[in-house]
């Protein structure tokens, strides 16, 4: 993400940073999940002990940005989105491996069995 000068390249290398920081949460747990808004759901219903409001909202902000600025190239992405997403990504790299750590194998039984 550091490295990319185009904005629309550091958008997408942030969305997917996030995203596949989620996804390695999920496969530790045993989940595979490869439509991000499902992902996003997933966290929301059953990684709300690790994760807040505020964490899942960045989520779904940082997707739509990927979206507007990948698809729709005559959309402008507001400075102060960008700028919040470049600079809490590597934030959400690092809760996510702390979550990682933090999770044990009671509380993945436990979201199995809320999934069945």
């Amino acid at each position: 993400m550091r490295v990319n000068i185009i904005k629309e390249w550091k958008i997408a290398t942030a969305y997917y940073t996030i995203y596949f920081s989620i996804y390695s949460v999920l496969m530790k747990i045993g989940i595979k999940s490869e439509i991000h808004s499902c992902t996003i759901e997933f966290v929301k219903r059953f990684l709300s002990d690790y994760f807040n409001k505020e964490e899942i909202k960045f989520m779904e902000d940082a997707q739509k940005l990927r979206i507007d600025s990948q698809y729709y190239v005559n959309k402008n992405i507001p400075d102060k989105k960008y700028e919040n997403l470049i600079e809490e990504t590597p934030k959400f790299f690092i809760k996510c491996k702390d979550v990682m750590k933090k999770i044990n194998e009671k509380k993945i039984s436990e979201i199995r069995d809320k999934l069945k």
